[in-house]
């Protein structure tokens, strides 16, 4: 049943109104002047407004007008009950908004045409916001849908790229790490050969005394075991770097699993360490860990090291921007990310990214998590990270990821996730996001 508001000051004319609407089946309204109209239609918010333009203290061309400027009755059809027939007024009332008008005295059967032609126009209107407002949502999910196709498809490209360079590098470092271990071994049989030879016959021939002192022999015999030893080391580090790209592209672990988050901290530093070197130009970026005790945790890790390398790579990407500003740079002489760990409640484990950066407006912060919004420049950010970051926090492991930031203050990432993916931790999580919802931005 239609909701109709009739906004009338004269008693019979109100009744005449009401009387035929309710008639016809319509559900009924009516207010005696223009503030008890808006009151009246705040409240009801109905299909079809039918006003008296001529009220004391609020015409109806007012009411008109402040009810067309609310957004919840703007759709409101509205009809002007007039007497006032010249183009003048009729222009002044479509200004204000009217639909319609209808002429007074007023004819029963021109009323009902009216508001049937209304309450039709009503109707179409309401069912094209709502397709609308369905083509917004289907277009929303569709960016949502590319984004995380083009994410998905970019960081398997990334860790199919990584662990087949992993792997080539990992074949003849291992071939060079077992053959220095015989190279070693190789070597002291030399050297103890050449030993003995001196010790049997300590007075060479001349030739042989000349070549001996050429190349420092004595510095040699000392110098090249520790050559082979760095060496080594060398070897063993390569190993451990192309472990560490292995575990971070982490292509095999597609289920949940329990794994050391610290792990994949230290092997997304690892991934990023050339960004915080110094350079001739450039102090470097120093990482503080605040590495609290955590316990194995149950997550999807290769996603958890892409929003730890996307949180981490915006915090580098922040300190190289405040270089390029002398008064802030000096204020920060020496750009740091802080990385702290703990664990909350016995339920949840929080890691905290921070910067010392140039930090953010609040306006800049409630984007913050918006697909497609960056402050980046162009060709620089595609406004997709710390979207795709969001939703692997707060759907896929049902935690939290929160900002807080200051102009000139740097930023802070809160992660906060459970400690295991079950179901009874569901209506924890619930509990959970309500009581930090405030540090959410909205």
């Amino acid at each position: 049943m239609s909701k109709i508001l009739v906004v009338e000051d004269d008693a019979a004319t109100r009744l005449f109104l009401k009387r035929d609407l309710q008639l016809e089946g319509y559900d009924v309204t009516v207010a005696k002047d223009g503030a008890e109209g808006l009151l009246q239609a705040k409240q009801l918010q109905p299909a079809l407004i039918i006003c008296d333009w001529i009220m004391p203290l609020m015409d109806g061309v007012e009411v008109c007008r402040q009810i067309k400027a609310d957004p919840l009755l703007a759709t409101t059809f509205f009809i002007l009950l007039t007497s006032r027939e010249s183009v003048a007024h009729r222009v002044e009332g479509l200004d204000a908004g009217a639909d319609e008008f209808l002429s007074k005295p007023i004819d029963p059967n021109e009323l009902l045409a009216r508001v049937r032609a209304g309450l039709r126009q009503y109707q179409l209107t309401q069912e094209l916001s709502q397709s609308n407002q369905q083509l917004n949502r289907a277009m929303q999910e569709l960016q949502h849908t590319q984004m995380q196709l083009i994410q998905s498809e970019k960081m398997s490209g990334l860790g199919q790229m990584v662990a087949g360079i992993a792997h080539e590098i990992n074949n003849p470092v291992t071939f060079i790490d077992g053959n220095l271990a015989h190279a070693g071994h190789y070597l002291q049989d030399l050297l103890r050969l050449v030993k003995l030879y001196q010790k049997h016959y300590p007075n060479p021939v001349t030739e042989l005394q000349e070549e001996i002192e050429a190349i420092d022999f004595q510095f040699l015999a000392m110098d090249l075991p520790k050559i082979l030893s760095s060496m080594k080391m060398g070897a063993q580090r390569i190993r451990q770097i192309v472990l560490s790209l292995r575990n971070f592209s982490r292509l095999d672990e597609a289920e949940k699993k329990k794994v050391d988050l610290h792990e994949g901290l230290d092997n997304t530093l690892l991934i990023l360490q050339h960004r915080l070197q110094p350079s001739d130009s450039y102090s470097g970026i120093q990482i503080l860990k605040e590495y609290g005790e955590l316990p194995l945790v149950e997550c999807y890790a290769g996603q958890l090291n892409q929003v730890f390398l996307n949180i981490i790579s915006n915090a580098i990407d922040v300190l190289e921007e405040a270089k390029n500003h002398p008064l802030e740079a000096a204020e920060c002489l020496l750009p740091v990310i802080r990385i702290h760990t703990e664990v909350k409640n016995h339920r949840w484990v929080v890691i905290r990214i921070a910067d010392n950066g140039l930090g953010m407006t609040k306006e800049v912060e409630r984007k913050l998590f918006d697909p497609f919004f960056t402050t980046k420049p162009v060709g620089k950010g595609t406004g997709m990270g710390l979207s795709i970051s969001y939703q692997i926090v707060v759907e896929k492991h049902g935690g939290t990821l929160t900002c807080i930031s200051e102009p000139g203050q740097g930023a802070e990432f809160i992660i906060e996730i459970p400690l295991q993916q079950s179901k009874s931790l569901l209506a924890s999580h619930q509990e959970h996001t309500s009581d930090v919802a405030g540090l959410r931005p909205s």
